[in-house]
Order: C-alpha cells, then structure tokens, then sequence
C-alpha cells in the first residue's frame, strides 16, 4: 500500500481531516470515510475476489467495488475512479443509497473504522463481466443475494469481513435490487 495516500478522517465532532491511509487503519483504526458500491445486471450483483497481494483481506471476496476518496475528492468521484482502477469498469449513474458506520478487524494488525457511502448501480439489461486489473482483483462473478448469503453462511471465512457485515445489516443499506437475505 502507498503510504503516501492522504484520506478523510473524522474527528470527535464530526469534522474531516487529512490522515495517512495505513494510519487510519492501524491501533483499532480512527473513524475515516469509505465507500462501497454495489453494481447489479439482471437481478444478480458483482462481487470480486481481492487480489493476493493487496495489504490486507487478499483472496477474500467482497462486494462490487470499496474505496476510501483521497483527501478534498468527491465521494461518487472516488466511486466512479476506483471502478476503473480496479475493474477497467465503470457504469453512466451511481445513486447514493444509504451512510452506515462499521468496525471490523481486517488482519492482526489492522483495522476499518468506516463511515461508509453505499453507492448502487443496477440495470435490467445484461452487462459484460469485467477484466480486472490483476494487482487489484484475482476474479469477479456475477451471484444472487440469496446465493451470496447461503455461501456465505456455509464459508464465512472465504469473505471479507466488512462483507458478511453487509450482508447481516442488508436492510441498512437500502439498496433496490437483490432480494432481502432470508
């Protein structure tokens, strides 16, 4: 990870500031801002399998896309750019659907302390399978929301903890598409 990422933190009353990206995530992690997206074609939603060499959850699989906005960038800029940087992907509209805080252990040393922007992208029309980019992303696929949960259920540890904390909060994050997990 490029130490040099600068990203919004969120002090005690609310405010941004910058902070160091490995910094944000280390010692339980400090409260800073992030962003999921979930893309949907047909009823079924993307999910991708984080690459091997990334810093921290490597191999686990995860919802459509996460981020953290640099410093002063605009939270669907952000959602839009690491489609791309990520996926070689990127979709005409993400609506915002939902702003939901979460703490999760994410290796023996690191920590996401989110306040993260639920974005949804979905469609009727059939969309092509992305072509990662390979130092990001090892696979992606196409699931249902009921297909993802029962996996899920049945091998919690092949997802990323944030994740299968989607997943248990689902109502939360009012997205329209996907069935309701049972």
């Amino acid at each position: 990870m490029n130490a040099a990422i600068t990203i919004p933190g969120i002090d005690e009353s609310g405010r941004l500031y910058p902070i160091e990206k490995l910094a944000a995530h280390r010692g339980g992690g400090v409260l800073h801002l992030a962003i999921s997206i979930f893309v949907f074609s047909q009823g079924r939603l993307l999910i991708q399998r984080r690459a091997q060499g990334k810093y921290h959850s490597s191999g686990l699989w995860a919802n459509t896309c996460c981020t953290h906005p640099d410093w002063g960038e605009d939270m669907r800029t952000a959602a839009h750019r690491r489609l791309r940087e990520e996926l070689n992907f990127d979709v005409p509209d993400l609506e915002q659907r939902a702003v939901i805080d979460y703490h999760a252990r994410v290796s023996a040393d690191l920590w996401e302390r989110e306040r993260v922007h639920v974005f949804e992208y979905a469609t009727v029309e059939p969309l092509d399978t992305p072509i990662p980019v390979k130092d990001e992303v090892s696979a992606t696929r196409w699931i249902t929301v009921r297909d993802l949960r029962r996996e899920m259920l049945q091998s919690p540890e092949k997802f990323a903890p944030w994740f299968r904390i989607y997943i248990s909060r689902w109502k939360e994050l009012s997205l329209k598409t996907g069935a309701e997990p049972d």
